[in-house]
């Protein structure tokens, strides 16, 4: 077993790491290497201020090294603004396996991941991500504690997907409310990207509420499967962002907005669960000056992480549902202050989550 944490900086600030580590004060990266798996682990944390990083883990290909360390970097800095804007008392991390078609046997590899958790020694607790599940979850509590999400927790919904899905619905129903005046989402038309886990639990929030949607996934099973049981439009997956509709709902990975799409969204609102939808932050303001109102992605998809973090933390499992209900005034808020102060919902969230986390100058 290697550990390339205490390598020297040559090989890290090849890959432009080094300086978005400093620069957004991110406290640990581990990069963990077992050489008869083959199998390399990116530990981040960013920030142990409020209280241990709290956040997934995922195991996916990656092109390079370098994209699956800024991706942990910044999946595990949205995790820290997050619980800060939901005041739990957790910090944010993240992890990433890199996922090679020679890993075939899941429980070594989580089993040994579940060996660098451990060594962290509490600062890190890991939950299930992209590409994990309550079962790996289940391999990694028989190495360390410093896991939640897995079987034994008590709470009644072992897959926080649903509880994700239940908070973005909460939030695309703040923005409705304040962008279009309206206090139902009967009618409304929501183009969903992404209709997996998260997205698929999404489109029967919203079905349930009377919205229409149109969807869209890159595997036709899911697609089918979402179009036949909440009567869903389909259309092919890089048309979606294109629908003329009330709210755009990317629920997929990262850069759903990105510098290529950006002036071709049609939609009045954008709320989804993915994280790092904005390519630059930038974009924020653009959609802003285009009458586009953007629900900060790591308030309105938090709902994963206070349900994980209250099972962690004891909390009951009504407290834990109450606080996702939340997230509706939540961005009520952040919506309102915005306006008045003539900003984006972004730069508010930020600034907030900055001085949780003493952060701002």
């Amino acid at each position: 077993m290697k550990s390339f944490t205490d390598q020297n900086n040559s090989e890290i600030d090849n890959l432009n790491v080094i300086s978005r580590f400093s620069q957004s004060r991110f406290e640990e990266l581990h990069l963990k290497y077992n050489e008869s798996l083959n199998m390399l682990a990116i530990l981040v944390i960013h920030s142990t201020r409020l209280g241990p990083a709290l956040g997934g883990c995922r195991f996916r290909p990656y092109t390079s090294l370098e994209d699956a360390i800024i991706d942990a970097m910044r999946l595990a800095h949205g995790m820290s603004y997050k619980a800060a804007l939901c005041h739990l008392p957790l910090g944010g991390g993240k992890s990433v396996i890199i996922q090679t078609p020679t890993m075939l046997d899941r429980n070594k590899v989580f089993s040994t991941f579940a060996q660098y958790v451990d060594e962290l020694k509490g600062r890190y607790i890991v939950a299930e991500d992209s590409g994990t599940s309550v079962a790996d979850m289940d391999i990694i509590r028989h190495v360390t504690p410093y896991v939640t999400g897995d079987s034994r927790q008590r709470y009644s919904c072992k897959d926080p997907s649903p509880m994700t899905a239940l908070g973005v619905r909460r939030g695309i129903e703040a923005a409705v409310k304040h962008h279009l005046k309206r206090n139902s989402l009967a009618g409304i038309h929501v183009a969903i990207q992404g209709v997996g886990n998260v997205g698929y639990h999404l489109a029967k929030e919203l079905h349930q509420q009377g919205a229409l949607l149109t969807i869209a996934d890159f595997k036709t099973e899911t697609t089918l499967r979402c179009a036949k049981e909440f009567h869903a439009k389909t259309v092919p997956a890089h048309e979606i962002h294109k629908v003329n509709c009330d709210v755009f709902s990317p629920c997929a990975l990262s850069n759903a907005i990105n510098a290529d799409n950006l002036d071709e969204i049609e939609a009045k609102i954008i709320a989804g669960s993915a994280n790092n939808q904005l390519e630059s932050p930038l974009f924020a303001k653009h959609l802003s000056q285009k009458g586009i109102l953007y629900a900060p992605d790591y308030v309105i998809n938090a709902g994963g992480l206070i349900y994980v973090g209250g099972q962690y933390a004891n909390q009951s499992e009504p407290t834990a549902r109450e606080n996702i209900e939340n997230i509706y005034q939540t961005l009520m808020f952040l919506f309102e202050k915005a306006q008045k102060e003539n900003i984006t919902p972004l730069e508010v969230a930020n600034t907030i989550a900055e001085q949780r986390l003493q952060l701002s100058n």
